[in-house]
């Protein structure tokens, strides 16, 4: 019989097993997303950072760059170039924020999915796509466990999401 230290030890120890493991499943989740869908897709022809971009402004209409560049944990000037030649291809659009600017800080703006191609949503589409593409290889005991673990995995985002904070 364990007692609660010891079902505690018991449970660090199987966090400790699945870290590194997550990780490394994400990591490679997010790249052969990435690579599918440039290739599902060759004519949205933009890169990975402005893919991941888009990605985020799909996610929070109406954010501001500091705002992205914070969540992708970017330099304000790196945003500033990405968003300029998505903004010159059609494919995002600045306008102005909700909220004022503080005085003597410029004119706030914020940004939307444009409609060049379809923008954001096609990129949504083609993920989309892709996913349901791959679950139909799976065996229904795999597409049921990704179904349920979905909670848990949106839950980890939000945690992950709370520590870039």
């Amino acid at each position: 019989m364990l007692s609660a230290e010891g079902y505690i030890a018991q449970e660090q120890v199987g966090q400790e097993q699945i870290g590194p493991e997550m990780a490394d499943i994400v990591s490679r989740l997010r790249r052969a997303m990435r690579r599918a869908a440039r290739a599902a897709d060759p004519a949205l022809g933009l890169s990975v950072a402005q893919l991941e971009l888009l990605s985020c402004m799909a996610e929070h209409p109406g954010i501001r760059p500091s705002q992205l560049a914070r969540m992708l944990r970017l330099a304000p000037s790196s945003v500033a170039t990405l968003l300029n030649g998505l903004q010159s291809a059609g494919f995002v659009m600045r306008v102005p924020a909700a909220t004022p600017a503080p005085p003597g800080t410029g004119v706030r703006s914020a940004c939307t999915v444009g409609r060049r191609h379809g923008g954001g949503d096609r990129w949504h589409r083609v993920n989309e796509d892709i996913i349901q593409a791959a679950l139909a290889t799976l065996p229904h005991s795999d597409r049921a466990a990704l179904r349920d673990a979905a909670p848990a995995l949106r839950d980890l985002t939000a945690s992950i999401d709370a520590l870039a904070d």
